[in-house]
């Protein structure tokens, strides 16, 4: 069955298949919002988890620009990407890894916020990046990484993905705590729950599988 906009659906496996020139408009979008998320929290001078927040804390303690050090810690988990998820999402995924690099400097020269709420950054700001997430999970990208691993998980042993993004996000919010402020520090936890919520409501194995 194809629909208005060509997506298929495999009769055998009810996986649904898109066209490349939705996965395109996917992987733009997605990083689009996910940058987005990740410049008001920097606006407001919080911390995000997963790979983004490995690079913040290298970015603010060494001060190389995010989106390079955002692309260098990717570097290793391509390796796991293509042995274990294969070739196509390995490509999606370094497509995606770079426009976010890209877009994260972009922002800054867009949209200038004068004050930001740290709570309000934190809750819209995750929640942005959480439905980039979807958009990038759902035609097999990825923003490596953590996200990699957490995809890899889930698909192999059925492990939420967004049970283990928020593991990991609160072992890299505590590590920072020195770093932050007490306010910010609770509003980049509330962005870690928006966040990890909207994974974890919205990608799931047993509702939708994309191919």
């Amino acid at each position: 069955m194809t629909s208005a906009s060509h997506t298929l659906l495999d009769p055998e496996t009810n996986d649904v298949s898109h066209t490349l020139l939705e996965d395109i408009l996917a992987i733009l979008v997605g990083t689009l919002l996910v940058a987005f998320g990740v410049a008001m929290f920097k606006q407001a001078g919080l911390l995000t988890g997963s790979t983004a927040g490995i690079a913040f804390l290298i970015h603010y303690q060494s001060g190389i620009p995010f989106g390079v050090v955002f692309s260098l810690i990717n570097v290793p988990f391509y390796w796991l990407a293509v042995k274990r998820m294969g070739w196509a999402f390995t490509i999606k995924t370094f497509v995606a890894v770079s426009l976010l690099s890209l877009f994260s400097g972009l922002h800054a020269q867009f949209a200038h916020f004068g004050q930001l709420d740290p709570f309000y950054s934190g809750v819209v700001g995750g929640l942005m990046m959480g439905m980039g997430f979807i958009a990038l999970f759902r035609h097999k990208a990825s923003l490596g990484g953590i996200n990699i691993l957490a995809l890899y998980l889930q698909d192999r042993h059925g492990i939420r993905a967004g049970k283990l993004q928020l593991g990991v996000d609160l072992l890299i919010l505590l590590a920072s705590l020195f770093m932050v402020s007490v306010p910010a520090l609770l509003g980049s936890i509330l962005g870690a729950l928006a966040l990890n919520m909207v994974i974890g409501f919205n990608h799931r194995p047993d509702r939708y599988i994309a191919m």
